[in-house]
């Protein structure tokens, strides 16, 4: 209880009948969260189990659906997370080869998602009222050659990058030496997961607390990344066919369908 209702009570002692209808209250309300943890609880265990049967397992959905008997590999098996039983070219026969694939697909997905918001949201900000020097992706980086410099953010209190050599010098000193770190086990302790999730000493969001859970998020992580670079390479087809970005490509678009499409495209290319 508040410390108010404490001098409240103390200056007025409740009667024992009111004291009674507190406690009976209580223990409804007591009872009443016990079993709505309870409820919430097993809704999550119940979600988490079906997500391992979907994802994980000999049962899990395939890349073909109820047609997919017969054409899964034996040695995809469900046990890795995003594996649909597709593999019609043998990448991930050999299982050193396969590790390695799994890891440079997962730093590749987790680039793009981040590529594919950087390139769109300086055009949606923009659009919205935000100074910017050059919002679109492919043009922004060229502001660096410019007499003012690049802005972040079209903000120079933010990060204002003058030189390009010195730009080029962190990047490698600051990329380099995270990778470098994470490649060779960094914090992440043992494991075969230890250089691509969190865990071990670095687990700050408490990601890895739950296995199921976690298990559940590798899954959503990978089915995203591989959206995004998707997403990644579509952006660099629109640059080179139209020249444009791709929130100005979208609104072109939607502003007439019929007329500006891919196939109008086809055969027009305007880096």
């Amino acid at each position: 209880l508040p410390s108010g209702c404490f001098l409240i009570v103390s200056a007025f002692p409740p009667t024992h009948q009111q004291t009674a209808t507190m406690a009976t209250a209580l223990s409804v309300s007591s009872f009443a969260g016990a079993s709505l943890r309870a409820a919430v609880g097993s809704k999550a265990n119940k979600q988490t189990t079906k997500a391992a049967i979907e994802f994980y397992g000999p049962d899990r959905a395939k890349w073909l659906g109820p047609l997919s008997e017969g054409s899964t590999p034996d040695y995809l098996t469900g046990e890795f997370p995003g594996d649909y039983g597709w593999d019609t070219a043998g990448l991930s026969a050999d299982p050193e080869t396969f590790a390695s694939y799994r890891e440079i697909e997962l730093i590749h997905a987790r680039w793009a998602m981040l590529g594919a918001l950087g390139c769109v949201t300086p055009e949606l900000l923009a659009q919205n009222g935000t100074p910017f020097g050059e919002a679109v992706w492919f043009k922004a980086g060229s502001q660096i050659f410019q007499s003012g410099g690049l802005d972040y953010l079209g903000n120079s209190s933010l990060v204002h990058a003058q030189s390009i050599i010195a730009t080029l010098a962190c990047q490698v000193v600051l990329m380099g030496g995270a990778e470098a770190y994470r490649v060779n086990g960094g914090p992440l302790g043992e494991g075969a997961d230890a250089a691509t999730y969190p865990g071990g000493s670095f687990d700050p969001l408490g990601l890895a607390d739950d296995p199921d859970t976690f298990a559940e998020l590798k899954v959503k992580e990978l089915k995203n990344g591989r959206l995004a670079m998707f997403s990644m390479f579509g952006f660099y087809v629109q640059a080179i066919v139209t020249g444009k970005g791709p929130i100005e490509n979208l609104n072109d678009h939607l502003s007439d369908p019929s007329a500006v499409n891919a196939f109008n495209y086809a055969t027009k290319f305007t880096p």
